[in-house]
């Protein structure tokens, strides 16, 4: 099963692409992240985020995508222009027609690292040994996209539809 993970943003948003197969080790596909420029008007950003997202889906046709989900800002702005990111990436995978999974920044950290606080230098250390990556993926927006694909590969299954979205 090809798995999409997605660390929402607005700026940048993180993706993880990873090949689960049951029994074995979660193979990564490609990692990245869609970043908008702060001189670009909002509309734009979000559009750009959209047409990314779905041109990942048509590359890579993975078939659940798990999505980072979005902790609390102290700054409100920040928080609705992220939330916004988070809504056009959500919009491409369901007009897509995939099953979409969200999983708390303390969810992945333990399924990742197995301490619901690591930091994210962590994240991307532990993220390079369980994919046996050569250099710690970077930025962290992308290591945080592809934990999310780690803890949905390890979650799969029945126990998964506790954290589907409807």
């Amino acid at each position: 099963m090809i798995i999409l993970g997605i660390d929402p943003g607005y700026a940048i948003l993180g993706y993880g692409v990873l090949e689960a197969r049951l029994g074995q080790r979660p193979r990564p596909v490609d990692y990245g992240v869609i970043e908008t420029a702060a001189d670009e008007p909002f509309p734009q950003r979000l559009d750009k985020l959209y047409l990314g997202v779905r041109q990942l889906i048509g590359l890579y046709k993975p078939e659940q995508v798990a999505f980072e989900e979005l902790f609390f800002y102290r700054n409100v702005t920040t928080a609705l222009q992220v939330g916004a990111g988070r809504g056009v990436a959500l919009l491409a995978a369901q007009q897509a027609g995939l099953p979409l999974y969200e999983y708390t920044p303390m969810q992945i950290k333990l399924a990742v690292c197995g301490n619901g606080h690591a930091d994210k230098r962590q994240i991307q250390q532990m993220v390079r040994l369980l994919l046996c990556l050569k250099e710690l993926p970077k930025p962290d927006d992308a290591a945080d996209a592809l934990g999310a694909a780690i803890c949905h590969a390890n979650t799969c299954g029945p126990a998964a539809e506790e954290f589907r979205i409807r």
